[in-house]
């Protein structure tokens, strides 16, 4: 007979098995945790890392701000030219020799305002210098106005004392920091004057490389809205422009009224700083107020009221309206767009507001409004 096989031998496996199952589980723990450890090891250095980059990131953004600020102001003359630039080309003049004439002109009408605006202005120089040695004499005579006004406030001896007492280092270092602006405007208007020119120059090819990045089937259809877009901001600039003409002429019909001088100068010189949002009316109506002064005081704080009233008047009546017939944007987004841009961004923000708005409102009507009507 066979004997049957030892029980020792049935009983070896169940126990290696047994033996086997908690190193396997072990096992299991033990590399459970080295994955744990691995992963929180891997996200803590994740998340630094990534806010590492992104302190980095704010910081640069901070650093090259005013820079990115140029940029973007160039990027928006370019783009409010370009109608006038796609004009020329449509009538078979070559985009270079187009963007050329364009800088003519724009050079032209600069040193026209330049020859219309210098002459008065040196007169006025040359006049006030010759005044001095005049004013001086009534400084030192107790019975003029000005003598009084002396032996009651004392003011040339308090220049004296603020003079002898280090004035002199301040007026040197106000003079510096006065040419340190001056260095610092002329380079801010050289980077956006040749930043403009190359827009200007290749804006085709560079909206054939943004579209690039949009997928072939819709590209057709991004290339009319951005096309749209920059029609709108033509049309944008172009209002502008009206607006600014409406402050020149006001400005000349005033002047021509009330007596003060140069009113043609005064006018243009409105025109020009009417372009500017926010602030340009206001330092364009302190500059003919203080003109003013020279007719008399009732007349200056007069021109002083008439501009207040005038830029009430441009900001809610004059401006939303041209700018709803150009660009048909509704009043009270463009007054909240001016608002919103220049707390943002100052006066280039307040400058590109209206566009940003316009480009925002038809991506809405392509791809959101679009859609949500059809559902």
């Amino acid at each position: 007979m066979t004997a049957p096989p030892p029980e020792s031998d049935g009983d070896h496996e169940p126990a290696e098995a047994a033996s086997a199952a908690p190193a396997a589980t072990g096992g299991r723990s033990r590399g459970t945790r080295v994955v744990f450890g691995r992963s929180w090891l891997s996200s803590g250095f994740g998340l630094g890392l990534g806010a590492t980059l992104a302190w980095l990131t704010v910081q640069t953004v901070l650093e090259v701000g005013s820079l990115l600020t140029l940029l973007l102001l160039a990027v928006f003359i370019a783009l409010a030219l370009e109608p006038v630039v796609a004009w020329l080309t449509r009538h078979r003049l070559p985009r270079g020799w187009a963007v050329l004439v364009v800088l003519v002109v724009l050079l032209a009408l600069f040193a026209g305002f330049l020859a219309l605006v210098v002459p008065p202005v040196t007169d006025e120089v040359d006049a006030l210098i010759k005044a001095v040695p005049d004013w001086l004499k009534q400084l030192q005579n107790h019975d003029s106005a000005l003598g009084r006004f002396e032996d009651r406030y004392h003011v040339l001896q308090k220049a004296k004392d603020q003079f002898s007492n280090g004035g002199a280092a301040g007026l040197a270092g106000g003079l510096l920091g006065a040419g340190r602006v001056v260095v610092g405007a002329v380079t801010s208007a050289a980077v956006v004057i040749v930043v403009t020119i190359y827009v200007m120059a290749f804006l085709p090819s560079l909206k054939r490389f943004f579209l690039r990045f949009v997928a072939a089937r819709k590209r057709p259809h991004a290339r009319d809205v951005t096309d749209e877009i920059l029609i709108r901001v033509g049309r944008y600039m172009l209002g502008n422009v009206l607006t600014s003409v409406i402050a020149g002429l006001a400005t000349f019909i005033w002047c021509v009224v009330t007596g003060v001088p140069y009113p043609a100068a005064l006018g243009v010189f409105i025109a020009l700083m009417d372009l500017i949002p926010i602030v340009g009316t206001t330092i364009g109506g302190l500059v003919v107020s203080l003109v003013a002064l020279s007719v008399s005081f009732p007349v200056a704080l007069a021109t002083a009221g008439f501009y207040v009233a005038f830029r009430i008047a441009e900001d809610y009546l004059i401006v939303p309206r041209v700018m709803k017939f150009a660009v048909d944007v509704h009043p009270l987004v463009t007054v909240v767009g001016v608002l919103f841009g220049g707390a943002l961004l100052g006066i280039v923000g307040a400058l590109v507001a209206i566009p940003v708005a316009v480009a925002i409102g038809l991506i809405l009507d392509e791809h959101v409004f679009s859609r949500t009507d059809a559902s």
